[in-house]
């Protein structure tokens, strides 16, 4: 399959958002959620279920569901072996480090691994225990797993009845019914973590965001959006209105809605761990107007290869960023007002710099491999030509008369 550099694009841009978003300088809370009360998170995750859906609903067609589900399994065990070892590094280097320089914003971060590592090891690879800012991969990693019969399902039934089931658990994911059942089975079979570090994002509202992304990556694959009828005229202008709304809103209160007030009814209907419903509006508002406009944007949009690259090679780059903001947040700590400006700036293109690198010696070791594999298939070919020859000639020889 082609690359599609536009797709690349976004994903380096988002990788870019998230990376300027978790390091801890002055610019973090600014660039923190710019187009309104949506952050990177959501693009990134949706992005994530379209290309998957995209890619395996293409392998499915091509060589068969079975193929499609080893295919996907191969992904979720690459996705887990670079979770474990961020895990393993956070554990071990980043945590002497942080204690030994004395930095609360690290050990804040690792505080239950702190007090009960025989707890905390097993249920971080178990995807238990999910410390602050490695608790998305997780998410990715049980989304992915469930991805593959999911899409079997969907080509042979269809995805009505997806999203119905979908639909219905966003909406228990806005109550606390997770925190209830996982104390019920923390009873039940004493799990020793507890369930404020189980991480931020709540599975059962994130599942419809990635089933939606999912579902416009096969719906592309099998050409039902090819030829998709423009937005009515009413709905693109309210979608404008929407992110025009929530754009002035966010850049005049800040990224919480409603400021000093945590238990604002405004503030859950926002909820990003939750994914509020009026969050759902903004961000599928977003997505009217990336639509409406994509196709037009993209005739004029400049390639930047920074980008492109980025997002090419998304899953190093992503725990790249992690590690660059572990290394800062043990050595450097929290920004506080008064530290250099310069330091801020050095530290930002320090780890851009380390991204960009990550996403070359990636792009690099990928081309090695796929000429690699080419070279082997080019030899089979040739040695599955050689024995046919010899098996021709020989038929050609006993054929003779004697």
């Amino acid at each position: 399959m082609n690359r599609r550099w536009e797709l690349d694009l976004l994903r380096g841009f988002m990788l870019v958002m998230m990376f300027t978003t978790h390091l801890p300088t002055r610019f973090s809370d600014k660039l923190g959620q710019p187009f309104g009360y949506v952050s990177a998170a959501e693009g990134f995750v949706m992005l994530s279920a379209f290309m998957a859906g995209l890619i395996y609903t293409g392998r499915a067609q091509k060589a068969g569901i079975p193929a499609m589900k080893k295919a996907f399994f191969r992904r979720v065990t690459t996705v887990y072996a670079c979770h474990a070892t961020l895990l393993l590094f956070l554990f071990s280097a980043i945590a002497m480090l942080g204690l030994k320089l004395d930095q609360p914003a690290l050990t804040n971060l690792i505080g239950f691994y702190l007090s009960d590592p025989w707890a905390a090891l097993p249920g971080a690879l178990l995807l238990i225990y999910n410390p602050p800012l490695l608790d998305i991969l997780p998410l990715y990693i049980l989304l992915l797993f469930a991805s593959p019969f999911v899409l079997a399902f969907a080509m042979q039934r269809g995805w009505t009845g997806i999203f119905v089931i979908s639909v219905a658990l966003w909406a228990c994911g806005q109550f606390p019914l997770s925190q209830g059942l996982y104390e019920m089975l923390a009873q039940h079979t004493g799990l020793r973590v507890p369930f404020s570090e189980t991480g931020s994002f709540e599975t059962l509202s994130w599942q419809f965001l990635w089933l939606f992304g999912l579902w416009m990556g096969a719906a592309t694959a099998q050409g039902r959006l090819d030829h998709r009828k423009p937005f009515p005229r009413a709905l693109v202008v309210g979608a404008f209105l929407v992110v025009l709304i929530g754009l002035v809103w966010r850049h005049t209160a800040g990224q919480i809605p409603v400021p000093g007030d945590a238990e604002s009814l405004i503030n859950h209907l926002f909820d990003k761990w939750r994914l509020g419903p009026l969050r759902m509006l903004n961000l599928f508002a977003l997505l009217v107007v990336i639509m409406h406009i994509g196709p037009r944007l993209s005739e004029r949009l400049p390639r930047i290869g920074f980008l492109e690259k980025l997002g090419s090679a998304s899953l190093p780059v992503f725990c790249m960023h992690l590690v660059v903001v572990l290394a800062a947040l043990s050595i450097a700590g929290e920004y506080r007002p008064g530290r250099p400006l310069l330091l801020d700036v050095l530290m930002m293109a320090a780890g851009l710099a380390a991204l960009y690198a990550t996403a070359l010696v990636t792009l690099y070791l990928d081309r090695e491999e796929q000429q690699r594999m080419l070279a082997a298939r080019k030899e089979q070919e040739l040695k599955r030509a050689g024995r046919r020859q010899a098996t021709a000639a020989g038929a050609a020889k006993s054929d003779l008369p004697t």
